[in-house]
């Protein structure tokens, strides 16, 4: 992306990370242990330190774990690395010229390399009502608190609780909710719950799984507005044909968009996320990207946005060796998981373009993956409560190597012996 770039281009004399999240706090650590010595500062917007977000829906929302398990860093623990922390700073433009970044209390703050590793935001629902007080998406901490109180609220006054949309963020929501006792509608506009990212056959099988927890389920849902009460608090939900779903809390889970607003004000190139090479390199030979902020450009072209920690992760180790003039190219195969209940969803690969899908287990028995295949190619696998198969996937999937139907739906059948020893 960057042809001026190469291994003979200078260590910045400092480097600004600007968000404090899962991407922002690997790429600082991981410049340091590939032995950067120059100042490192990490700026972060929200009065927190670094947290870790995938319990914020799942564990912390239901009171299982406590505020220390949920630190990622302390500052104490970044300052011993040389990692100057700033917390509550927001960035308000970027002076690509200058190198410098211009901060909200009217600060310039100069650098030598940029790391933007500014997440995603989520989409807000743009309807009447939609910014009534009991309307809450999940994103950072303080949502999530909000939720958890809201949610004491509603149990105290036994008020139920809508979700709206069905994907994992809604999903593990609506099952923590659940796990509280609190009655739950899931609204989701498609024919079907996560059908984005998972096979027809374990659409079905979730939609199940809530069902026998006691989840409503209303699918091809068509809201109409968020109705409230006199006192201005949201009251209900009201679809398109009259009916009044009713709701102490309403929890707003319809995807997120990329938070590329600095870098489009700045000119960098952006489609859908600043857009990266698989070093995360921008369109600017001094300013990088990682995490859910970033649009990462494939050889064909095309342009993939991954939502994940592992993204984030392996971006911030990708970015740390640019910014060092080295080729560390994020290739390998993309996992994700999601745990609802009893059950933990491990995801492996990317099932897009899928024709066809093969089932390893039993589907009853609570534990088994579905193979996606693209002709004979396997694509994906998604395994349920089957830790040893999503490891070995990942390894087929790393090495390129495809079972063929038949062998992945045989559970007699030793996959791991499709692998070079």
């Amino acid at each position: 992306m960057n042809p001026d770039v190469s291994a003979d281009t200078p260590t910045p004399e400092s480097v600004v990370i600007v968000g404090a999240g899962q991407a922002g706090v690997q790429t600082a650590e991981a410049l340091r242990s590939g032995g950067y010595t120059g100042p490192i500062t990490l700026l972060g917007d929200e009065p927190h330190g670094p947290y870790h977000r995938p319990p914020l829906s799942k564990a912390w929302l239901a009171s299982e774990m406590d505020a220390a398990q949920l630190v990622m860093r302390t500052p104490e623990m970044l300052a011993r690395k040389g990692i100057d922390l700033r917390t509550g700073v927001r960035v308000v433009a970027i002076d690509r010229a200058a190198r410098q970044l211009q901060l909200a209390d009217g600060s310039p703050l100069p650098y030598g390399a940029l790391v933007l590793a500014t997440g995603a935001t989520p989409r807000a629902l743009s309807l009447p009502g939609g910014d009534a007080p009991g309307v809450l998406a999940l994103r950072g901490k303080d949502d999530a608190s909000a939720i958890a109180e809201r949610m004491a609220a509603c149990l105290a006054t036994q008020r139920p609780v809508v979700v709206i949309g069905g994907g994992f963020i809604g999903l593990e929501v609506a099952a923590t909710a659940r796990k509280k006792g609190l009655t739950v509608t899931v609204l989701e506009a498609a024919p079907r719950l996560l059908g984005r990212v998972l096979a027809p056959m374990l659409s079905d099988w979730y939609a199940e799984l809530h069902h026998s927890h006691g989840v409503e389920l209303v699918l091809d849902a068509r809201i109409a507005a968020i109705e409230t009460a006199p006192s201005g608090e949201v009251a209900g939900v009201r679809l398109a044909d009259g009916t009044l779903v009713p709701a102490g809390l309403v929890v707003v889970g319809i995807g997120v968009h990329a938070n590329d607003g600095l870098a489009q004000a700045a000119g960098l190139a952006c489609e859908r996320g600043i857009v990266v090479d698989a070093c995360g390199r921008t369109s600017d030979a001094h300013i990088f990207a990682a995490g859910d902020c970033t649009a990462r450009r494939l050889a064909d072209g095309t342009l993939l946005r991954l939502e994940s920690v592992q993204n984030a992760t392996e971006q911030g180790k990708s970015v740390a060796a640019a910014v060092l003039g080295q080729e560390r190219p994020f290739t390998t195969t993309p996992w994700f998981w999601s745990d609802q209940y009893d059950k933990k969803l491990q995801m492996a690969g990317l099932s897009t373009g899928a024709d066809r899908w093969t089932v390893r287990g039993d589907l009853a028995s609570g534990s088994f993956s579905i193979y996606h295949f693209r002709g004979d190619r396997l694509l994906a696998v998604d395994s349920v409560n089957a830790a040893r198969d999503h490891l070995l996937a990942r390894k087929l999937l790393d090495a390129g190597v495809s079972p063929t139907p038949e062998q992945a739906g045989d559970t007699a059948f030793d996959l791991s012996s499709l692998l070079v020893k």
